[in-house]
């Protein structure tokens, strides 16, 4: 049987497990933490439950693709579908809950942001529109492979390019609202691929479609669920795990794979897919291996500084997801961008789980991620950007919402750059690989596939990108890549 090697038990390497253990090899999976799930990974605290790491489900289908490889595999996985989206605060008292569903929230933000209905229903047309026409060429296929320029939905993909916004901005398409609060609102999914909405392209306006248009969802159990039930999928079909144990090379011979040196052992492989970040892929395991410059020297994406919080009491006005946006978007994006600093208002992100997984928190408590987006790590004091965040957080908090949290929190833990680098060997702490802050940047991002033969890339530092859809379809196309072990 042929043996194949997967480095890192991250999303895109549980999912590349299980495809290559449908395709008839031998798997191993090398994973130098105690866990499997990377990012997706939770902690509990002071009777508090904390899912640490993405926290917006959507594309539910992915998953279930993956269970259904294997249908008489009893592994549970269920979810909910979510009615609100997200709930937006401004400091002047403005809330939005928006709507899961077009129609639903054109005709509320309507009513919130007095923009003409009609025009937000073709923004929402349009952003399906950019999804449904691109989906096939940047999402669903390698972008390096000739075979994928001669597919027909690709060709009418080309044809369409210059009408998708390569290249204005997002926030110069989205200045064709009149309120600067709904400009704000859509101006935010640039950070889904942690860009800033002044430099991506205005393509990207067709990620609220995957939100709005297609739904959000709560996996039952919380997000660690996702990872954990491929986790235990990947071990019941016979998929080997090795925890703590690092891979150090990736060995070639005329650049033709052999296997993989870890620090215990050397080990003979017939394939190897490398989940790490592309980055330290080519820099720590293939030092002597020519390394793609232009891609490797690409822009990071933004990373986060997190505060995970039991707070001693429940907050009704709250929702599961609940965003509180800066009075100066445009001067928060250049501290994170062009300064690599944080904000003194920055965008806070608070998402509880507790309101749908009561046993997260205990009786009268919720628990609260509490994110902001933020450089990468390039030296700075984190010691003295958490101190002075933490202040900035609470008294935006208050500001907005009218409440003093700061007595309330019971339990804190904490996650900079540095820690999520530590933890998960993402360059830079980068929660998405490379910014989409370029035009070219979906054509830069390196392929799943590598030019020594049976090495292949999944994650978010590689092609699709970033977050849990992209990297399950990573780990989907490098999967189509391979010949069956038959």
């Amino acid at each position: 049987m042929l043996r194949a090697a997967v480095i890192g038990s991250g999303i895109a390497g549980l999912a590349a497990a299980l495809r290559l253990k449908h395709k008839g090899y031998q798997v191993t999976v090398f994973e130098k933490n105690s866990y499997a799930g990377g990012k997706l990974h939770a902690i509990e605290q002071e009777g508090f439950r904390f899912d640490l790491g993405p926290s917006l489900f959507t594309l539910p289908n992915l998953m279930d693709e993956l269970h259904a490889l294997f249908p008489h595999e009893n592994v549970n996985f269920g979810y909910t579908a979510q009615e609100t989206a997200c709930h937006y605060f401004w400091e002047d008292g403005t809330q939005f809950e928006a709507p899961a569903k077009p129609k639903a929230f054109a005709n509320k933000a309507s009513k919130a942001f007095n923009e003409p209905e009609k025009d937000i229903e073709k923004y929402l047309d349009n952003s399906k529109e950019k999804y449904e026409t691109t989906k096939s060429l940047f999402l669903e296929k390698s972008l390096h492979k000739a075979s994928t320029y001669l597919h027909q939905d690709t060709l009418k993909a080309i044809a369409k390019i210059p009408l998708l916004g390569i290249t204005g901005t997002l926030n110069g398409y989205n200045q064709k609202f009149t309120n600067p609060k709904l400009t704000q609102l859509f101006n935010r999914y640039a950070t889904y691929n942690g860009s800033s909405p002044y430099q991506t392209p205005g393509i990207m306006s067709m990620i609220p479609h995957l939100e709005i248009g297609l739904g959000t969802y709560y996996p039952t159990g919380g997000m660690h669920r996702i990872s954990q039930s491929l986790y235990e999928l990947a071990v019941e079909v016979g998929v080997e795990f090795r925890f703590r144990e690092s891979v150090t090379s990736i060995n070639q011979k005329d650049k033709i794979i052999t296997g993989v040196t870890t620090d215990k052992s050397d080990y003979n492989f017939d394939l190897v897919i490398s989940n790490m970040d592309i980055y330290p892929t080519y820099k720590n395991l293939m030092p002597d291996v020519k390394a793609p410059k232009r891609t490797l020297e690409q822009e990071r994406s933004s990373s986060a500084l997190i505060f995970y919080w039991g707070i001693s009491q429940k907050f009704p006005q709250m929702d599961l997801h609940n965003i509180l946006f800066s009075e100066d978007y445009p001067t928060e994006f250049h501290h994170i961008f062009e300064k690599k600093m944080l904000f003194k208002d920055p965008t806070v992100y608070i998402n509880i789980t507790s309101k749908l997984t009561p046993d997260d928190a205990p009786d009268g408590c919720e628990n609260w991620f509490v994110m902001i987006n933020a450089p990468g790590d390039y030296g700075q004091d984190w010691d003295q950007l958490v101190a002075q965040s933490k202040k900035n957080i609470i008294s935006k908090i208050k500001r907005t919402l009218n409440m003093d949290i700061e007595p309330l929190i019971q339990t804190e833990y904490i996650q900079t750059p540095q820690d999520i680098e530590k933890n998960t060997s993402s360059y830079r702490g980068a929660l998405y690989g490379a910014a989409s802050n370029d035009k070219f940047a979906a054509f830069l991002r390196h392929p799943n596939f590598n030019k020594i033969k049976n090495l292949y890339h999944v994650g978010g530092s590689v092609h699709p990108g970033g977050g849990i859809p992209l990297c399950l379809l990573s780990a989907k196309i490098a999967a189509d890549l391979i010949p069956d072990a038959s």
